[in-house]
């Protein structure tokens, strides 16, 4: 299999399956802001900056994963740090104990639940990129969580993948991953997600069958 659309999964997702959430100019797109602050450029080139300045015209910034590293021109303020990406191809097993579908209605506790415990980005619109689940208490309280971001052809990422501090270490996040990426792989696509390096769910994900493809750089800017 192909996995080079990977390589740049934020600009292919723009423009493929979450066309209708970009707003695109020529070789630089962004998603609405309430939905995600991700953005994506057909390469690091002045030009593809040039564009993204226009797509970022109310001065707001965005993140972008890429392959390989970007030369971030004068006139950008940058970070930029290092991640794994990870892949799926067949399932070591599948848990799905308590794992319910999330939806509108559910987005105020996931929104809290995302502020408490800071899995990356999550706004009020971020239900729009596809399917999310999460696991409740008997009272109710919304203890872990995870959904699908990023879609493109073949692949769709796992991402927004939490659990309250209180209640880690009952395998809710292996329930959660295992449901989603057996579902993604149940109409023969890839599941995928992304991880920092040092992180210990990394060992969770492979335990499911996931395994590093290739380290990706993470590189958020914003025009000065």
């Amino acid at each position: 299999m192909n996995f080079s659309l990977l390589d740049n999964p934020i600009w292919n997702s723009l423009n493929s399956d979450h066309r209708s959430l970009a707003t695109l100019h020529k070789s630089a797109g962004r998603f609405s802001p309430d939905v995600s602050p991700l953005v994506g450029m057909l390469d690091g080139s002045e030009s593809s900056f040039n564009d993204l300045a226009l797509v970022l015209s109310d001065g707001t910034g965005g993140g972008t994963f890429t392959a390989y590293p970007i030369t971030v021109p004068a006139g950008w303020e940058a970070r930029q740090r290092v991640i794994d990406q990870m892949v799926c191809t067949e399932m070591a097993g599948v848990r799905t104990d308590g794992v319910r579908l999330l939806g509108e209605a559910d987005v105020p506790d996931m929104l809290e639940l995302t502020a408490a415990t800071e899995p990356g980005p999550f706004g009020s619109k971020t239900i729009s990129f596809g399917r999310y689940y999460g696991i409740r208490t008997d009272d109710g309280q919304l203890a872990a969580m995870a959904g699908e971001r990023l879609a493109l052809n073949r692949f769709v990422e796992i991402s927004a993948v939490c659990t309250r501090a209180e209640f880690r270490g009952r395998g809710y996040a292996r329930s959660l991953v295992s449901l989603i990426a057996a579902k993604i792989l149940e109409v023969g696509k890839v599941p995928f997600l992304h991880v920092k390096t040092e992180n210990e769910a990394r060992f969770v994900y492979q335990r499911i069958g996931f395994n590093v493809r290739k380290p990706m750089q993470v590189t958020i800017v914003k025009k000065i």
